[in-house]
């Protein structure tokens, strides 16, 4: 399997500056990472969403309504059968691949501007600390995708629980809706949220990724050489490692944009009433749900994006 970036491709020990890149080959390089990403992403959605759905919904329902998460998973089945552990499946699908494709693009981006911010560099190879500030601005120009995409499947995830009615028809009924609430406005509610998750979540998630990718290439060896089982392995640990910080501000922003209009005046409003309602371990809900759908998730994100980067390699 191949990384994305062939300035990483150095043999270890060695010290190796990259020679500059034609605009050709850089938008080719571009290319792959968005078409990658794209790929990545839908592997990830069709074996994540039943864990997303049921951290949703532990996350949002009133207190009492669920036991844990078999729970949530025993009367999504009770009611609405199998094909309700795929409630709201569709706006992550339908906005997965730009999600996935701007996120991996972004990181390769962010890499590339970090080299030239420090044009003296020593070795060409970036440090864990600037990998992680790479995955970080990548988060940025996602989440103007991700959040209302986000909005969307949150209410959809949410409907039907605790006996409540069914509001909504489908995404497309979600953001008619929205939009006659309060317009843009509404479709973005949680933006700001959706960064404080996704910034540190991004910076934990690329560089877990790499540091674990080059603990498991062995010596004198390049990334590309490792093996099937190994990309599940360092995908699955940055899926880990993104969750393991990410739940706090998951469940605000799954709070903020699931409450109706009014509920809360901001993030921060959103932890003062969470807390004083429900208690500091309010916060946490949802983590066994979203830590069980870490490793999977993240490493058929990983696995799709590193077997579809190699074919495009071979294609261009």
């Amino acid at each position: 399997m191949q990384s994305g970036d062939p300035s990483e491709q150095a043999t270890p020990g060695k010290i190796t500056i990259k020679a500059p890149v034609s605009a050709s080959s850089a938008a080719a390089e571009n290319v792959k990472a968005f078409v990658a990403g794209g790929f990545g992403g839908v592997c990830a959605v069709s074996v994540g969403h039943p864990f997303d759905l049921t951290k949703t919904r532990l996350q949002t329902a009133p207190p009492g309504t669920y036991t844990g998460g078999l729970d949530v998973v025993r009367k999504t089945l009770a009611r609405d059968g199998p094909t309700g552990l795929y409630r709201g499946v569709v706006p992550p699908l339908l906005g997965v691949t730009p999600i996935f494709a701007l996120s991996f693009w972004a990181y390769d981006a962010s890499k590339r501007l970090i080299r030239v911010l420090t044009p003296n560099r020593a070795e060409s190879a970036l440090t864990t600390g600037e990998l992680a500030t790479a995955g970080f601005l990548s988060a940025i120009p996602t989440t103007l995708v991700t959040a209302p995409v986000e909005r969307a499947k949150v209410l959809l995830q949410v409907q039907g629980q605790a006996g409540s009615g069914t509001q909504y028809k489908g995404v497309a009924d979600v953001i008619r809706h929205l939009y006659r609430e309060g317009g843009i406005r509404s479709i973005y509610r949680g933006t700001f949220a959706t960064l404080v998750r996704d910034g540190p979540g991004s910076a934990a998630y690329f560089a877990a990724y790499e540091v674990t990718k080059k603990a498991l290439t062995p010596v004198n060896a390049s990334s590309s050489d490792l093996n099937i089982s190994q990309v599940i392995l360092a995908g699955g640990t940055a899926g880990v490692a993104m969750w393991a910080i990410a739940i706090p501000p998951d469940v605000l922003k799954s709070r903020l944009q699931s409450a109706p209009t009014g509920t809360y005046s901001g993030i921060v409003d959103c932890a003062r009433k969470t807390i004083a309602t429900d208690g500091v371990k309010a916060l946490w809900k949802g983590f066994g749900p979203a830590m069980a759908r870490a490793f999977p998730a993240n490493a058929a994100t990983f696995l799709g994006v590193e077997a579809s980067r190699k074919l495009l390699d071979g294609l261009f």
